[in-house]
């Protein structure tokens, strides 16, 4: 077949399937003065060296995006990462988000919650709700989501060690607003790999933890089929300071560890890949972010297609959540934070992410006030509606540059990936410190650049200002602490301790036994045994990891 007949083969199938589908947002897309913008610009002579790097949107390999039309369907998701204080606080500010415009719900919980302490604990002390939102038991959840219809507001929860207790509270507090799970949307983190080299929030030890997300695969392929089990996080991989190249590879190696896995717990590649998700960070670098996503969906498509021989397209396909760079953020002239954030909004965009989570200008300083997420959230809207860089699909394509530079970050990107296989594999190199002297040597050397002047941070170390006003910034109520605390001790007087000790019991017994523990852990949740105690029980089980 020509490359000519296969381009007109994609627009009588695949467009013209999505077409039916999704109707675009409009009857036409036009610049001011009526010439009318196409809905995907491709070269007057498609090439076989086209089609195996490029090819059409909706289409392997997927490089210029993951939907026919993409955001001329429809935009991305507009998500605001929001949690602080008590789940009654944040549920304020949630419901204030999606007056506002926000399409999606993205949680953040506090520091004891994200390493499965309750807020009583000693453990938790002067860390109770100053980062996210405490959630003890199934009460705080049922709070969080008050007045908030789950079947119809997609929500994803930046969980990790712990992410099983959290879905199982999300889906019994859904169950009692009468919704059942298999029509829940949403992603749930659950990539506890990047934890062990970027981040620090993990409890269990690496073999155990994989244990638990594979759990949670195998329960959510046959009840929840519109949720995604993880997402794949290279974010925070960036926010430690690695390069492009590194966050794409140290990324994709984690989700290749999780696929196989996976598999070789005996679950099938088509009946699971589809609800794999990933989650990258969008550095201030426009082009060399643009550039990264679209060789992160490339050489996914390749892994997922000829390693593992995924049969269905659609298994092919990665999706992603971008947030913007909160290290790119400067205490300094925080409203310059503004212009950082829509240029990386921009690359995300541009990118091709599927939702997207704006900073706040002053979250260098604090948690963001709401006058701070509504400008977020309104660059975002602007970008959308007024940039006209969603009314075209892939529009950076066929740039020189940005092909090249394409083509550079995968084959980077590819070779250490080769290299963490030839060491042993991703659980190898975390335990052997590999990926993590990687990262920091990458911070190490950024750092030099900015602290010699050879790299400009506009308002730190050039273009400074004297005797800067300090803005108005939001601060956690000391006492949210004792008033969470007080809250759980009362829930612990109310609920029936024999059935909370009877499900502990079975929970206990499922995990000696290396049963799927999603059904015992809902079994608890719903008599609201707590966070702490049902982790308590899995760290009996499973032991704690030291670094």
């Amino acid at each position: 077949m020509s490359t000519h007949k296969k381009f007109i083969e994609w627009q009588e199938k695949e467009l013209a399937a999505s077409l039916n589908r999704f109707p675009e947002r409009k009857e036409e897309f036009t610049l001011h003065g009526g010439a009318e913008i196409p809905r995907l610009a491709v070269p007057e002579h498609i090439d076989d060296s086209y089609l195996e790097h490029l090819g059409f949107p909706g289409q392997y390999p997927f490089t210029r995006g993951v939907q026919p039309t993409m955001y001329r369907g429809r935009f991305w998701t507009m998500r605001q990462y929001a949690g602080f204080s008590t789940a009654a606080e944040s549920n304020k500010r949630y419901r204030y988000l999606l007056e506002q415009g926000t399409t999606g719900l993205s949680v953040a919980f506090d520091l004891p919650t994200q390493i499965g302490y309750d807020s009583d604990d000693a453990m938790s002390l002067g860390e109770v709700g100053k980062v996210g939102v405490a959630i003890d038991t199934l009460a705080d959840m049922e709070l969080l989501f008050a007045h908030i219809p789950l079947d119809k507001i997609s929500t994803s929860m930046t969980i990790n060690s712990p992410a099983i207790v959290l879905l199982a509270m999300y889906i019994v507090v859904a169950e009692k607003q009468g919704i059942p799970a298999e029509k829940l949307r949403g992603t749930i983190q659950n990539d506890v790999l990047k934890e062990y080299v970027a981040r620090g929030t993990y409890i269990f030890p690496p073999r155990p933890s994989l244990g638990l997300i594979t759990n949670i695969f195998q329960w959510c392929s046959s009840n929840m089929p519109l949720f995604n089990t993880i997402s794949i996080s290279g974010y925070h991989i960036r926010e430690a300071g690695s390069t492009a190249a590194q966050e794409v590879a140290f990324t994709l190696a984690n989700g290749i560890t999780y696929v196989q896995t996976a598999l070789d717990a005996g679950l099938e590649i088509d009946d699971f890949a589809r609800r794999l998700a990933f989650f990258f960070n969008a550095s201030s670098n426009l082009l060399e972010e643009v550039a990264k996503f679209r060789a992160a969906r490339r050489l996914w498509a390749r892994i997922m297609k000829n390693r593992f021989e995924a049969q269905k397209p659609s298994s092919t396909m990665m999706r992603f959540h971008t947030q913007t760079a909160g290290s790119s953020l400067a205490a300094q002239q925080i409203d310059n934070n503004i212009v950082r954030v829509t240029l990386q909004a921009l690359a995300a965009v541009l990118g091709g992410t599927q939702s997207l989570h704006t900073n706040s200008r002053d979250e260098a300083l604090s948690l963001p006030t709401e006058d701070s997420v509504r400008t977020a959230l309104r660059t975002q809207q602007i970008i959308a509606h007024e940039s006209g860089v969603a009314d075209t699909v892939d529009p950076f394509a066929g740039s020189y540059y940005i092909e090249q530079l394409t083509d550079s970050i995968e084959l980077a990107a590819e070779e250490l990936i080769a290299k963490i296989e030839q060491s042993g594999g991703v659980v190898q190199c975390i335990e052997d410190g590999f990926i993590q002297r990687q990262i920091e040597q990458a911070a190490y050397e950024y750092q030099k650049e900015v602290e010699s002047g050879e790299r400009v941070i506009v308002g730190v170390n050039r273009f400074q200002i004297e005797g800067e006003e300090k803005p108005e910034l939001l601060r956690v109520d000391p006492e949210v602490e004792q008033a969470q605390t007080t809250a759980l001790k009362q829930i612990r007087r109310d609920r029936n301790s024999k059935e909370v000790t009877q499900k502990l019991v079975v929970l206990q017994q499922a995990a000696e036994s290396g049963d799927n523990l999603m059904e015992p852990i809902i079994d608890a949740v719903r008599e609201y045994a707590s966070l702490g105690e049902i982790c308590t029980i899995l760290r009996d089980v499973f032991g704690e990891y030291r670094d």
